[in-house]
């Protein structure tokens, strides 16, 4: 039995891999993941550098295919969080007039609500 790989099933759902999507596919593809059930690590938030240099290294080893797996480490959420419901839209990496995490260990497409574990101001 063979077992797709994250890049071979987006190929077959929505004709292109995450690696060679368009923004509104990226967004289209984040948004199945999680209707899909896909759940993330929230916790534990980056306190210190070294926990965020951690996250950062550990996405830095994947490539632009390995989309659940980005969402996964990132803590990617698409909503709001916490008491003081930190969003996408007030993160030093979020570009609004694009709609995109700069992050380059991201670097994917992200509403102004949603939020991920690797937020800064």
């Amino acid at each position: 039995m063979t077992t797709k790989t994250s890049a071979e099933e987006c190929k077959d759902k929505y004709g292109v891999a995450p690696a060679n999507a368009d923004h509104d596919t990226l967004i289209k593809m984040i948004e199945d993941a999680f209707k899909d059930g896909l759940t993330t690590q929230l916790e534990p938030f980056p306190e210190t550098d070294r926990e965020f240099s951690a996250l950062l290294d550990e996405l830095r080893a994947m490539d632009a295919n390995q989309l659940r797996a980005k969402l996964d480490v990132s803590g990617w959420k698409l909503s709001p969080h916490g008491e003081d419901e930190m969003r996408c839209q007030e993160c030093m990496y979020y570009l609004v007039h694009r709609r995109w995490c700069d992050l380059p260990e991201l670097n994917l497409p992200a509403e102004p609500e949603w939020w991920c574990r690797l937020w800064r101001i």
